[in-house]
């Protein structure tokens, strides 16, 4: 059976981590922060956490999970950014929005993607969410490296650190998902020193590979 752990490619460590925290309530925690570099998958497995959390079976097709995979459960937030910081009018709602029992789901999700861009001011006015959590309320802070994060933060939060995948698992991820050609599949994910994202546009592309 296909699970939301399927994408989340070469992290076995990591995945073990946040599997027991969602089958075991004594190993779960209010703040989680998920490192490693680019193409590591960190928004996939943030995600994928999120996706089970609202559903341990973490099968795909359940409505639970399927929603939060697609972007669309409603107890599910997630914060990116194009600019330099994430400001303070940014992370305000998402307290305010914190401070909220889940409506539909078994937790209320807030995952931060650039947790590095929080500058001071805001990530003071995130550190009080954290240090005064409601009971199911869950945030997960994704950034490269617990050195890219306010200290604050990551004293506050557990730490999960993704690595880069192998080629061989990107490559074997673009056969199971896409339907890739191995040969190509595996000189895409070389190409791309194993980031999932830039193999599945190599391995798409002819021309991108020449």
């Amino acid at each position: 059976m296909s699970s939301v752990w399927d994408d989340v490619v070469g992290q076995e460590p990591a995945v073990a981590v946040l599997r027991d925290a969602v089958a075991d309530p004594s190993k779960m925690t209010h703040a989680w922060l998920l490192t490693g570099p680019p193409g590591s998958g960190r928004s996939n497995a943030a995600r994928a956490f999120a996706a089970a959390l609202q559903d341990p079976s973490g099968d795909p097709r359940s409505p639970g999970c399927a929603t939060v995979l697609a972007g669309t459960h409603p107890d599910v937030t997630f914060v990116s950014t194009e600019g330099v910081v994430i400001r303070v009018d940014t992370v305000r709602p998402l307290v305010e929005l914190a401070q909220r029992a889940p409506s539909q789901g078994r937790w209320r999700v807030i995952v931060v993607e650039d947790a590095d861009r929080l500058n001071e001011t805001s990530g003071n006015v995130l550190l009080k969410a954290i240090e005064e959590p409601p009971p199911r309320t869950v945030w997960l802070l994704c950034a490269p490296s617990p050195q890219d994060v306010l200290v604050t933060l990551r004293s506050r939060s557990r730490s999960v650190a993704l690595r880069v995948p192998p080629v061989e698992a990107v490559a074997d991820l673009l056969v199971r998902r896409d339907g890739i050609d191995p040969a190509v599949a595996l000189v895409a994910a070389r190409a791309a020193q194993s980031h999932v994202g830039v193999a599945r546009r190599l391995a798409r592309d002819p021309e991108a590979r020449a």
